[in-house]
């Protein structure tokens, strides 16, 4: 059954090592848990719905709760110590596209937020990139065409695998958070799936040497699905986390031997194709790291890493319940600004909450690569407060300091995650006001009366 106010299932539950633990301590201090409130206590709050019977729209208190807020962290906040402000008035299931037009006539007070689990047309709607983009694109690469119903009507773009035709529709649907209307069918560039699968780890004996190595490997155009290439303090830390201390304290021997000590960066290198092109661009890796002092360490954590992917976002529940927030901040520069962006991301963030007598942890990664560029990966760690709004006061801080060295440092606000609330007030800085009028003119046309995700995006 899905947690009502956590990720994912609830019988998903990891536990941290007593090293783990004792390491996390040490950076940012002992947690303080905080008692979070019921699902009963939360629901029995949700006032009355403001929307007429409709056989469409669930009204009960219980599913509404369910559907009030998403994984951001103040939506943690706000579901975990029971004060939040603003509940859907109806949930709704639509199981065809007759029935999404008749909810959007009807259902005007319902404001979407975001589900656990999400979809092809909320992967489009954000602009999301997976984390093998390197090898299958991002959506808008992926993105051939669709069905979207607007309050205004159905708005259809058909399927070509090419057009000169103008302006392309398909780039007013992409990154548009639901403000333009609802996308009910989708068109997606697939392939077969490949031969073999390989993911393996190399490690550099510094930084600079990495990302040298990772900018040398995604300018040669290899046969890669994907590189992720992590600071020397995230490689740390997930090195602690992962846990196994014995195999690990070996792996830290040899890597130490050949020259890759402390301030090591791990490289997780994925490859997807044919056998025979899958052992080539192997060796064509190992070369092109060798080149950079890089050390192979196999295939064990990268194949590890596959694994348990998906289950990284547990760890949220975890952390809480002993007492740490967790959050990420995200962008994407050209390769001339990375290395100084990384660094004054981590130096904004750091020393953010020193007034608050508050240490916090920041660590991170290139999550996706491009020849002209790379998007950083940074997560941030701190304490939970004692009262929710406390909590959400140092998150409002920690935010905006990472916000304000992206803008500054020339990245743009939101790689992958797109914009929402959160990332508004910086939208500007890269949009300019003549693009930002541009948009509210757009889905004011299609939807006049404001019905569709308001407030999100642009105001």
């Amino acid at each position: 059954m899905k947690r009502w106010n956590g990720w994912g299932e609830e019988t998903i539950t990891p536990h941290l090592s007593g090293a783990s633990t004792h390491f996390l301590q040490q950076i940012i201090g002992m947690g303080t848990p905080t008692r979070d409130a019921t699902f009963a206590e939360v629901a029995s709050c949700v006032p009355a719905s403001r929307l007429p019977s409709h056989p469409l729209i669930l009204t009960d208190s219980g599913e509404r709760l369910l559907h009030t807020r998403g994984q951001s962290i103040p939506d943690w906040i706000a579901v975990r110590g029971g004060c939040i402000d603003t509940f859907p008035d109806g949930v709704a299931f639509p199981e065809s596209e007759n029935e999404v037009c008749e909810l959007i006539h009807y259902a005007w007070g319902h404001y979407p937020q975001s589900f656990e689990y999400s979809t092809l047309g909320g992967w489009i709607a954000t602009r999301s990139s997976g984390q093998q983009s390197l090898g299958y694109g991002r959506i808008e690469q992926l993105f051939a065409g669709g069905h979207v119903e607007t309050p205004q009507g159905a708005l259809d773009v058909p399927a070509f695998p090419a057009s000169a035709t103008g302006l392309d529709l398909r780039e007013i649907i992409l990154g548009s958070e639901g403000r333009l209307g609802i996308v009910t069918r989708a068109t997606v560039r697939v392939r077969p799936l490949p031969e073999k699968e390989h993911y393996f780890v190399v490690f550099f004996p510094s930084w600079e040497q990495g990302l040298a190595a990772t900018r040398q490997l995604v300018q040669a155009r290899l046969q890669l699905s994907m590189l992720r290439l992590s600071t020397p303090v995230e490689t740390q830390t997930q090195l602690v986390l992962a846990g196994h201390e014995l195999v690990l304290g070996a792996l830290e021997r040899m890597l130490a031997l050949r020259g890759a000590g402390r301030d090591k960066c791990m490289l997780l290198v994925g490859i997807a194709g044919r056998q025979t092109a899958v052992k080539r661009t192997r060796r064509e890796v190992l070369g092109i790291a060798h080149e950079h002092k890089g050390v192979s360490a196999g295939s064990m954590l990268g194949e590890q890493w596959h694994r348990k992917r998906f289950q990284t976002p547990y760890l949220r529940n975890t952390l809480w319940a002993m007492g740490y927030a967790v959050d990420t901040v995200e962008t994407a520069t050209t390769w001339d600004h990375v290395l100084v962006l990384t660094q004054a991301i981590e130096t904004a963030l750091r020393p953010a909450l020193k007034e608050e007598g508050e240490e916090v942890h920041a660590f991170t990664h290139l999550s996706h690569l491009y020849p002209q560029g790379s998007a950083i990966y940074t997560t941030y760690l701190y304490r939970i407060a004692a009262s929710p709004a406390e909590t959400l006061r140092r998150w409002h801080i920690l935010k905006d300091a990472a916000s304000q060295a992206i803008v500054a440092g020339h990245g743009t606000i939101s790689h992958q995650h797109g914009v929402g609330t959160d990332h508004q007030p910086y939208l500007i800085a890269e949009k300019g006001s003549l693009g930002i009028t541009v948009m509210r003119q757009l889905y004011a046309h299609f939807d006049p009366k404001g019905m569709m995700n308001p407030g999100k995006l642009v105001l």
